[in-house]
């Protein structure tokens, strides 16, 4: 075994679960999920069937990764936050069929007690603020805030606000990294 886990932790036979991962109390990885390496899972979570797992990903106390849910590498997921990945869900009325994906982008972080409505792109490098509901698609560098979420302004790669407005054509550097960030038609790229 190439991970470590507590004993209390739950690994279904087959799932795959790279090297330099730390699985910690009253966690349940399910057999078809796919996870890379050096990622880390804290207490009480569960990763579903049809989930994959970048590398360097931390997922942070009682989250659920349920199916259909995509983490690429450095994804953050605060404490408590949620997936979804049934859009309209009833209990008399099955919808395994209707699963609708949701992707997480590389370096995007989710605060705490987030939620995050099935079927939603998060851009790469995004910062969704704590308890921010996602119920649509996220730019990459985009900072969203608020029940339903809305922009509120643009994050470096560092995890910093940068000094953007939130359209026309604007200039900036990140003040820990050096790096030049642009925004242009509304994306932001870096130079």
């Amino acid at each position: 075994m190439t991970y470590q886990a507590h004993e209390s932790a739950i690994v279904d036979e087959g799932a795959e679960i790279g090297d330099g991962c730390r699985i910690w109390h009253w966690v349940h990885i399910s057999s078809g999920a796919r996870i890379g390496k050096d990622c880390s899972f804290g207490q009480g979570v569960f990763v579903g069937n049809r989930v994959t797992v970048g590398n360097n990903v931390k997922i942070q106390n009682n989250v659920s990764v349920y199916d259909n849910v995509t983490l690429e590498d450095d994804v953050f997921c605060g404490p408590s936050m949620v997936f979804t990945n049934v859009y309209n869900p009833r209990s008399a009325v099955t919808r395994k069929d209707e699963y609708r994906d949701t992707i997480v982008r590389q370096g995007a972080t989710i605060g705490a007690n987030a939620t995050i409505v099935c079927g939603s792109i998060i851009g790469r490098y995004s910062f969704i603020a704590a308890g921010a509901v996602i119920n649509k698609d996220v730019p990459d560098y985009a900072l969203m805030a608020g029940v339903p979420a809305k922009q509120i302004g643009w994050m470096s790669e560092f995890g910093e606000r940068l000094d953007l407005p939130l359209t026309g054509n604007a200039q900036t550097t990140c003040v820990n990294t050096g790096i030049v960030f642009r925004l242009e038609n509304g994306i932001v790229s870096k130079i």
